[in-house]
């Protein structure tokens, strides 16, 4: 079957017998056309049902209308309650938003960059796999002049623009309220090594401990990779110990998931023999008999909402984008903040 053809302005030009300029210009209402020519064209245009090419418009306005998000993992609640913060604002500015996910693959991150700039986004906002150490694919976006905000998993760059959350404040809370608790033997599980996160929240804790008064004991630190296994794993090096901790801080909820299933297996009470903190609050925490005492907020939705304000107001401020646009004002930290699940 034939294709059938979309109406062009070439057909509304022979109509009227006029320049396809002079049906351009009145399409958009140009001040040189006069009225009456003007509603011609608009009458004729709806009448053969003339639709304008967006594409040809968007590509001579070098605007796609869209951004680009390139997380880890959708699965996890933390970037799904980001990514409507992000959606949410692309949509008062009327954009798109294509989402990517690299699923902790720096290859497939690279591919996934690679694709979005092909399709001509206007601008990236992009939280890195955890296994990512180069970021020259992401310097190679500068010389199409497509802006990066980054946020929670950040490169350790100074001139980038980010939004992150500053774990120390809610990492404080913890320590103070497990202390308070009684726990002086209270372990950490931190995530891969090459992650900031990961170093942060090991800095944080050892300053805690310091604060009050607490001798360090690095076998009470341990990391994981994160996947099930080594969730398990590392809570198992911790709670197999001869003297284990009675408290552990987790790198986030689904550590905690896993951790928490390890202490069940090895025949501990959840909250008695053993308490647990995580980062990052998951919403179902609230339906579970086995849970944390507290969580860590770190804002998900605040932090995916702020980095696409930032990233607009790179947009709308400089199509350069060079070194300049990556000011303090672009990068932003939230304080996290401790929630009690009990």
């Amino acid at each position: 079957m034939q294709r059938e053809k979309l109406p062009t302005i070439k057909e509304i030009a022979k109509r009227l017998k006029v320049s396809t300029s002079t049906v351009s210009r009145a399409l958009h209402n140009h001040p040189s056309i006069g009225y009456t020519t003007t509603m011609r064209v608009h009458k004729i245009a709806q009448e053969i049902g003339y639709e304008p090419n967006k594409t040809a418009i968007l590509f001579k306005q070098r605007k796609t209308f869209t951004i680009g998000v390139l997380l880890p993992n959708l699965s996890e609640d933390f970037f799904s309650a980001a990514i409507s913060g992000i959606e949410d604002f692309a949509a008062t500015k009327n954009y798109n938003v294509l989402l990517g996910q690299s699923l902790d693959d720096p290859e497939r991150e690279k591919r996934i960059l690679e694709t979005m700039k092909t399709h001509r986004v206007d601008g990236m906002i992009v939280s890195i796999s955890k296994n990512t150490d180069n970021y020259e694919h992401f310097e190679q976006l500068k010389k199409y002049h497509i802006p990066i905000v980054f946020f929670d998993r950040i490169p350790e760059k100074e001139a980038i623009n980010y939004v992150a959350c500053n774990l120390e404040s809610g990492m404080l809370q913890a320590l103070n309220l497990l202390i308070e608790q009684g726990h002086t033997r209270i372990g950490l599980i931190t995530g891969p090594e090459q992650l900031i996160a990961s170093a942060q929240r090991r800095e944080i804790y050892i300053k805690g401990l310091q604060e009050k008064n607490i001798q360090l004991d690095e076998k009470l630190i341990v990391s994981s990779g994160l996947s099930k296994e080594e969730n398990h794993k590392a809570t198992k090096k911790l709670l197999s110990a001869k003297k284990r901790p009675t408290a552990i801080i987790t790198f986030n909820d689904y550590v905690a998931l896993d951790a928490i299933a390890e202490a069940k297996k090895l025949g501990l009470t959840i909250n008695k023999d053993v308490c647990f903190v995580s980062f990052a609050n998951l919403p179902i925490w609230e339906y579970m008999d086995s849970r944390p005492i507290a969580s860590i907020e770190q804002f998900p939705y605040k932090q995916g909402e702020k980095a696409t304000e930032i990233l607009f107001s790179v947009l709308e401020g400089d199509d350069s984008m060079d070194e300049e646009t990556e000011t303090p004002e672009n990068q932003v930290i939230f304080d996290s903040e401790m929630r009690l699940h009990f």
